[in-house]
């Protein structure tokens, strides 16, 4: 589980501790309930399907479901709620781990512990069926596994309650993991509690034989096997799997869901009957009355199990009287004696043949496994199996050992070579470069391929080349990878290599190769580096969520410093600094914005207007142009600044503004004399 790094509380009762899964609908967390004081399991819609009203609704009714769902196998939800649009379930949290976990790797089970747990998934759906709900999704990702083997099912995230009358998936609909698929989901006809019961018999046989029965290049394919596909015997691919726990497998592949059990209670049952030891009804034929005291009737068998202990009608009936008649009736106790006759024979015969000291080998090559070793087993030998690569045909015999016509000693041993087709079948490898490595894995097995992991020490530096062109024009950015053994590769665009990412394959992706192959993986190594990723304008919570997904970690101290380009509170930049090379799980120092910075304002009294204004925009202020006041300029002032509003040498926020008053005229006017002359001129006369 991964920490949470800032922790978030749910309807002021949920605090999500820390990330167990992602699915893909929803966030799974490990959270502390803070009014009951108990750990559980929060389920968090995405955000970005918050906005969509149809996957809210599929979201409520998974709630809704599996709140009304109350059963021993089957994890309980408690609540369901919306915080600041925000959308979640709260279920129990399950100690323990998921099937898909268990059988990581191609881990087979014992038939023993397959029946068990099956069993209880069984017991889970057929409560959840009487409830009239249809899981539709059943897979070992699904099923989990407490460390006392008790089973719980879970997401009933697109489970139908098929008694309500306005469905979300109608008829056409295809929902589900399409590994486990039903022939009915695959086609997107509508489905019942058979589908499911379906889907259990393709977890039962991948429990059984460490793969699905079906795996293909794309889920269109593996749909497309469902509904036209044979699925291979279940004793062809591992003839360990006991008879009788192969036909309960068996039966809920059938393609016709008729022909499947009718309910997962049956299913139980037969489970159960198969782990007491008793015989199951998928071995027995149709309409077969099966009680504890009841005549059970008998599977088929091979013929080297068909002879029994027959006992013999002692000599004709004496309690009826021989009819007088056509000679067709008065042959009956002749018939009869022959009867009894033809059982003797057969009892002489078996006395005889299994008194044989020597046999001669059969000659079963080419010869489907369980026909051989019924074949060899008539005879009273032992037949061992031998699992060989091979182009013959699935299951079929490709040499005996001792050889065919060899004399060999009664109650003796035949080793065969069994073909394994899919293990030379031809594959596509997928291309899982810049996959997670479960992802990754996820892909190759359904290519039905293995992989190996090669950890690399990898060292990369990252180099930035701004391209001329103005401002706003983007730079290029080039890393440069080395790995070990001084290889060297170059990403465009600042790709970095990531821990648990897949950075190349061999064989590469197209590749056409024998199924079975393993591909090599390679990833980082422990001690590889890779530059810290640049942060500046993120949140702290999407810096932790980008430092997480590069296999780096919060530091738990933070610093703040003064941005005049950040908005408080987002990052301004790392400790250690975006590009630096660092390793895995290396501790970053989110650095974020207090805010904008202080300004020491600059004196621009008796400076020209426009280099004043240039002054003040340099220090990150905003200048203001007024007209002085005539009475506070000279007349060497004009187009001078003659006053500004925030004192020189005072602090002023980053950006703020400065009015400037600019001189356009000055207060020494200039003065005009009038003088009036007055003439006087002589008198006429």
């Amino acid at each position: 589980m991964e920490p949470v790094i800032e922790t978030r509380v749910y309807s002021s009762r949920y605090r999500a501790t820390h990330l167990i899964a992602r699915g893909g609908m929803a966030l799974v967390y490990r959270a502390q309930d803070q009014l009951l004081n108990r750990a559980v399991a929060l389920k968090i819609l995405y955000p970005e399907l918050s906005a969509d009203p149809s996957f809210v609704e599929r979201f409520r009714r998974e709630a809704q479901a599996a709140a009304n769902l109350s059963h021993p196998n089957i994890v309980p939800v408690f609540d369901w709620g919306e915080d600041n649009g925000t959308y979640f379930i709260v279920m129990e949290l399950v100690d323990g781990q998921s099937l898909a976990d268990v059988l990581r790797g191609g881990v087979v089970l014992t038939a023993s512990r397959t029946a068990q747990l099956s069993a209880q998934v069984a017991s889970a759906l057929a409560y959840a069926h009487r409830q009239g709900v249809v899981h539709r999704d059943v897979k070992p990702g699904n099923i989990l596994i407490t460390p006392d083997a008790q089973v719980k099912v879970t997401d009933f995230g697109i489970a139908q309650a098929v008694a309500s009358e306005d469905h979300l998936a109608e008829e056409g609909s295809v929902m589900g993991t399409a590994t486990y698929f039903s022939p009915e989901q695959a086609s997107g006809a509508m489905v019942d509690g058979r589908s499911d019961i379906y889907s259990l018999g393709i977890v039962m046989y991948e429990m059984l034989t460490g793969r699905p029965p079906f795996v293909g290049d794309t889920p269109l394919a593996v749909s497309s096997q469902h509904v036209n596909g044979v699925v291979a015997p279940l004793n062809d691919v591992n003839p360990e799997v006991p008879r009788d726990l192969a036909a309960i497998v068996m039966k809920c592949l059938s393609k016709n869901p008729a022909s499947r059990y009718p309910t997962a209670d049956e299913v139980r049952s037969d489970l159960i009957r198969f782990v007491d030891g008793q015989p199951v009804r998928a071995s027995a034929g149709p309409g077969a009355f099966q009680g504890v005291d009841a005549t059970q009737a008998v599977g088929v068998v091979s013929m080297g199990e068909r002879t029994q202990a027959v006992p013999v009608f002692q000599g004709p009936r004496t309690d009826v009287k021989a009819r007088s008649g056509g000679g067709k009736k008065r042959r009956t106790p002749l018939v009869a004696l022959l009867v009894v006759i033809a059982v003797i024979a057969a009892g002489v015969g078996y006395v005889v043949a299994t008194k044989k000291s020597a046999i001669t080998l059969p000659n079963v090559v080419n010869e489907s496994a369980s026909s051989a070793i019924a074949a060899l087993r008539a005879d009273g030998l032992t037949a061992l199996e031998t699992l060989v690569a091979s182009n013959a045909k699935t299951g079929t015999v490709i040499a005996m050992d001792p050889k065919a016509g060899s004399t060999i000693a009664a109650n003796g041993t035949v080793t065969l070579q069994v073909a394994i087709g899919s293990t030379v079948a031809p594959a596509i490898v997928p291309d899982v470069t810049g996959l997670s490595v479960a992802a990754a894995e996820n892909d190759l097995n359904n290519a039905g391929l293995g992989y190996v992991l090669n950890p690399i020490t990898v060292t990369t530096t990252t180099t930035s080349t701004t391209v001329k062109g103005g401002k706003g024009t983007p730079s290029s950015t080039t890393t440069s990878t080395t790995m070990a053994g001084g290889t060297t590769t170059s990403m465009a665009g600042g790709t970095n290599p990531q821990p648990n990412t897949v950075l190349s394959q061999n064989p590469i992706g197209g590749t056409s190769v024998k199924k079975g192959s393993t591909v090599t993986l390679d990833v980082l190594a422990q001690n590889s580096t890779y530059p810290v990723p640049t942060l500046t304008g993120d949140t702290a919570t999407q810096a932790a969520s980008v430092l997480g997904q590069e296999g780096l970690t919060v530091a738990p101290t933070t610093s703040s410093v003064c941005s005049n380009t950040v908005n408080a509170g987002l990052v301004v930049k790392t400790l250690p600094a975006a590009g630096s090379n660092v390793s895995a799980n290396t501790q970053v120092t989110l650095i974020t914005s207090s805010g904008v910075c202080q300004v020491v304002v600059a004196s621009v009294v008796n400076l020209p207007q426009t280099q004043a204004a240039q002054i003040l925009s340099k220090e990150g202020l905003t200048p203001e142009i007024n007209t002085a006041a005539p009475g506070s300029c000279t007349s060497t002032q004009l187009g001078q600044i003659a006053t500004q509003s925030v004192a020189p040498g005072t602090f002023a926020p980053y950006g703020s503004v400065v009015t400037l008053g600019v001189c356009q005229s000055s207060s020494t006017g200039t003065t005009t004399s009038t003088t009036t002359t007055t003439t006087t001129l002589p008198a006429s006369g």
